[in-house]
């Protein structure tokens, strides 16, 4: 099987997932895993600090092993999604673990 060498375009779109898409999820693991361990709080939101650069590095990883960009977004996109509503609605509903 012959590979091409990627597209400038797919390129700079992976780029762009893996830094921004990546900064996102992160920042949305962050949220949820500060709101939803069961330690204290600062202990809650230390442990999420720390692994949020596990999932970066995850992202980034994942965006240059996905079929394309478009997948790449939308999967990180989708998963951003979830973990912030996850993370907000518990406030919202005056129900915060």
């Amino acid at each position: 099987m012959k590979r091409y060498p990627p597209l400038p375009l797919d390129l700079a779109g992976r780029i762009t997932v893996a830094l921004f898409g990546g900064y996102a999820l992160a920042f949305g693991f962050t949220a949820f895993l500060s709101v939803y361990l069961p330690l204290a709080r600062a202990d809650r939101v230390v442990t999420a600090s720390l692994l949020c650069f596990a999932v970066w590095v995850a992202a980034v990883i994942y965006t240059f092993a996905a079929r394309s960009a478009l997948r790449a977004w939308l999967w990180l996109g989708g998963l951003t999604v979830l973990l912030c509503l996850a993370a907000y609605l518990p406030v919202e509903w005056r129900s915060r673990p």
